[in-house]
């Protein structure tokens, strides 16, 4: 299915995953701290405990998200059997800071706020995004984060907010992102359409109204 952009007057973009590399960062971090435990884990089995952890202390009583991101490498420790010291318990939260774009990011960035709106949708912290953002080289119209709300996607508390942020009716978003859970089913129950981002090119129903496999190529739709 393809999308006529001009239909639409605001982009809502989840950061991490979509724009940010959260990957290589998330190996960066983790995979030293592993392996100072022996631990041998594939890449996919990190990403499935992370991912796992993340979303289980997201789905709690709100912290801020740099207490995610250590509370995970404890978890992980308690997961696979080691302690890990205080250094590696904050080394991913200080790593996020300097995690980077996708190739693409930037360019297609550019391209779409020649026409649209940009807001970005994040759970994370104001402080932390306002690192991130320094990397994308753009600058967004609506920054909505966890930390603001005191929610994390999938709530949808996260969304209603940039309704009224945008002041825009929703059919005039278009939410852009890479996480089904997190994005895509919030977003379609909402009656939003959505652009689901997969750059692993996994086979998946995602249940979104578009799919590119990078930002470049929902930019070159704009024509």
């Amino acid at each position: 299915m393809m999308l006529d952009l001009n239909n639409y007057e605001a982009l809502t973009f989840d950061c991490y995953g979509t724009m940010i590399d959260w990957e290589t960062g998330v190996l960066t971090a983790i995979a030293p701290i592993l392996s100072n435990h022996n631990i041998q884990l594939t890449n996919e089995q990190i990403f499935d405990a992370f991912g796992e952890i993340e979303n289980e202390i997201e789905a709690g009583e709100y912290i801020k998200y740099r207490q995610v991101l250590r509370n995970v490498v404890e978890k992980m420790g308690d997961r696979f059997n080691f302690t890990p010291n205080p250094t590696e318990v904050d080394a991913l939260a200080i790593s996020l800071t300097s995690w980077q774009p996708f190739s693409d990011s930037v360019e297609a960035l550019k391209v779409l706020k020649q026409k649209f709106k940009l807001a970005v949708i994040s759970n994370v912290d104001d402080a932390l995004f306002a690192e991130t953002v320094k990397h994308l080289q753009v600058d967004f119209d609506y920054v909505i984060t966890a930390e603001q709300l005191k929610s994390y996607k999938p709530s949808h508390n996260n969304f209603y907010t940039a309704f009224d942020r945008i002041g825009l009716p929703k059919e005039k978003i278009l939410h852009v992102a890479a996480s089904v859970y997190h994005d895509i089913v919030p977003a379609k129950a909402l009656g939003m359409t959505a652009v689901w981002v997969n750059r692993r090119g996994v086979k998946q129903d995602s249940g979104a109204d578009l799919e590119v496999p990078d930002l470049k190529t929902l930019a070159a739709l704009v024509g």
